[in-house]
């Protein structure tokens, strides 16, 4: 149940029609896509899915990427994006190396997917199934929380191959992390073992691979249940106070509307009455 009703359950694949199970109420298709898109209630889901190479990204995968996060802000009645990756080894190796070294895919490009994934309108919650490297690093840098699983490792070798990060890039590192960290691993191109990660920052939880799911449901799950206009709008918020380009106008406008939504009037009620609220995002 979600704001008081049941929200119909789904999945999609890549851009091939879908075939609907009505039985089962869910909607499922396949694609040789390396992204996966599912929808649960206000879940979105998107996975990255070529574990047999460590979930590298080639150019048609980050076309992919970037249109279904198109769908899932789109998407009626979704309030939380939960980001993963198929397999128990890796989340993500980031950009295809053979199609970086064919010309295939750019830095350029790349960046087109990062900058997308930061900007998305809902709150992100990235559980990384596995180690991260490279790319892989830098996208999960773009959710909002990143859940890591016990004996997971990051290593971002981009000295090591003579890769510069663009600025976009680098300013993420140091938003998130700050120059010191930033430094050790874009500079030295250190390892970091998942305790470290989750001591420095890039990790906000750390569990159990058994619990990474369970984890994140939970907290996309919680998020779901705030009110949504407040989340968005904190979120945009926050991220332009980490940049140094908030505008105080914008701001002001989202701090009103929240104000005058019927949101706050619901939530209001709902705490003096000692019942969960149930917001519909106006």
């Amino acid at each position: 149940m979600y704001g008081g009703r049941s929200l119909p359950r789904f999945h999609i694949s890549g851009d091939v029609p879908a075939s609907t199970d009505r039985m089962a109420g869910v909607t499922t298709s396949t694609s040789p896509s390396g992204i996966r898109l599912d929808f649960d209630g206000p879940l979105a889901r998107i996975t990255l899915d070529r574990p047999e190479v460590h979930n590298a990204l080639e150019a048609s995968d980050i076309a992919d990427f970037r249109a279904a996060l198109d769908r899932c802000e789109l998407q009626s009645g979704v309030r939380v994006l939960v980001l993963t990756g198929r397999g128990d080894q890796t989340f993500s190796s980031g950009a295809s190396l053979g199609q970086m070294q064919s010309g295939a895919l750019t830095g350029d490009v790349f960046e087109t997917l990062t900058n997308r994934l930061a900007e998305v309108r809902l709150p992100t919650v990235c559980a990384l199934n596995g180690s991260v490297y490279g790319g892989g690093a830098e996208i999960a840098l773009c959710c909002d929380f990143r859940i890591g699983v016990k004996g997971s490792r990051l290593s971002v070798p981009a000295a090591a191959l003579g890769v510069c990060y663009p600025l976009g890039g680098l300013r993420r590192y140091v938003q998130r992390l700050g120059p010191t960290v930033a430094s050790r691993i874009l500079l030295a191109a250190e390892e970091f073992s998942a305790d470290e990660m989750f001591r420095v920052g890039f990790l906000t939880h750390l569990v159990d691979a058994g619990e990474l799911t369970g984890e994140a449901d939970a907290l996309a799950m919680r998020l779901a249940s705030l009110a949504p206009l407040a989340v968005q709008g904190m979120k945009r918020l926050l991220t332009q106070v980490a940049a140094g380009t908030i505008a105080p106008s914008e701001a002001a406008g989202i701090v009103t509307r929240c104000a005058e939504s019927a949101d706050l009037i619901e939530g209001l009620k709902a705490r003096k009455e000692g019942r969960p609220p149930v917001f519909e995002g106006r």
